[in-house]
């Protein structure tokens, strides 16, 4: 099992120290996930900067939780999946979205499934989706913005899901309630 550095104000880099602040009065608290990416004060910075903009894309709160929550299950991500839960609840979303996100069940609407299952496309294929992909992407209301805009949540959730792996983060106590573990083949 591997294991990164967890830094709190005291232990982080100079350059992590302004951002683990602003997490803290963000989030009441530097969740785990922060403090490992402190270690590298850019990639914190980077994670920060793409998480606001991911919430400024023209995805509503759903649409944001099926991305994000996608992509969390598709790379098994033991820390995401809870925090991403909590969040939804905390953004007032359906509980049947998370539900159905966590537990590979079909979502309660065709767009919203649509979304997952085009998400899904971009993560198993690595990026290559066919015209066909598209069409039906198109044909539930999206657009290329929101093409364009999954590959930003991606690339977010790349750096969180692949450092909660590899740094094998503590799912923080607000998140425990919400823990998850990926179904076994």
């Amino acid at each position: 099992m591997t294991t990164l550095q967890v830094h709190n104000l005291e232990t982080a880099p100079e350059g992590s120290k302004a951002l683990l602040e602003q997490s803290l009065k963000t989030n009441g608290m530097i969740p785990g996930l922060h403090g490992v990416l402190a270690g590298a004060p850019a990639t914190l910075e980077a994670y920060q900067t793409l998480h606001k903009l991911f919430t400024q894309t023209s995805f509503n709160k759903e649409e944001l939780t099926v991305v994000w929550q996608t992509i969390n299950v598709a790379h098994e991500c033991h820390y995401c999946v809870p925090a991403h839960t909590a969040i939804a609840n905390m953004m007032k979303v359906d509980t049947a979205i998370s539900e159905a996100l966590r537990n590979n069940t079909t979502l309660p609407t065709e767009k919203l499934q649509v979304l997952h299952e085009f998400t899904l496309k971009i993560v198993h294929n690595r990026g290559h989706v066919t015209e066909a992909d598209l069409a039906t992407f198109y044909a539930a209301g999206y657009q290329e913005q929101q093409v364009l805009e999954i590959i930003l949540g991606l690339s977010q959730k790349v750096i969180s899901n692949y450092t909660n792996h590899i740094a094998n983060t503590a799912v923080d106590a607000p998140f425990q309630k919400f823990a998850w573990t990926p179904e076994t083949v």
